[in-house]
């Protein structure tokens, strides 16, 4: 894991350019331009990062979380999704840039395309939940099953600690 983190932390991406601001100023990361579809490891010490007019579409959560002292982001011109995965993204550039956020434009899905993600509201970004009503039936019907399969046991374990009963009076008898 160390190693990871110093990768991490040290190097520039290869899809970028990296030039340094001096000594303890941190570095200020080139990426715009480069048909980038997902974010590259950046170096911690990330003072700008410029990856706008590529293919971004999505940024995983935690991706950004490690760039402590980013102070400016261009990240425009690029395809978003914004759907319910887009939320990290918002709100970390809410955080670091929100002159940047006022700059994304939704590509996809079709209700908010062309829409401005700061503008967006949760409701709006809420389009990944229809999904969820399908997993409630699966589990709804698994569980029932469940308890049915529990029931039918407890039922059978009664009646054979009853018949057991019996047959131990019999014997006795």
């Amino acid at each position: 894991s160390l190693l990871f983190h110093m990768t991490q932390t040290e190097v520039c991406p290869p899809s970028c350019n990296c030039k340094s601001l001096g000594e303890m100023k941190g570095l200020h990361i080139d990426c715009s331009s480069r048909k980038l579809t997902e974010v590259p490891a950046l170096p911690i010490n990330t003072k700008s990062l410029y990856l706008q007019n590529n293919s971004l579409i999505s940024v995983p959560p935690g991706a950004l979380d490690s760039l402590r002292s980013v102070e400016e982001v261009k990240i425009f011109d690029n395809p978003w999704n914004c759907d319910c995965h887009i939320l990290y993204l918002k709100l970390w550039l809410e955080d670091v840039s929100a002159a940047s956020l006022a700059n994304i434009r939704c590509a996809t899905p079709a209700p908010v395309r062309m829409k401005s993600l700061r503008q967006l509201t949760g409701n709006e970004l809420g389009i990944c939940k229809r999904l969820l009503p399908i997993k409630c039936l699966e589990f709804f019907w698994r569980d029932l099953i469940l308890i049915g399969g529990a029931i039918i046991t407890l039922i059978l374990v009664a009646w054979a600690l009853k018949f057991s009963k019996k047959l131990v009076c019999q014997i006795n008898l």
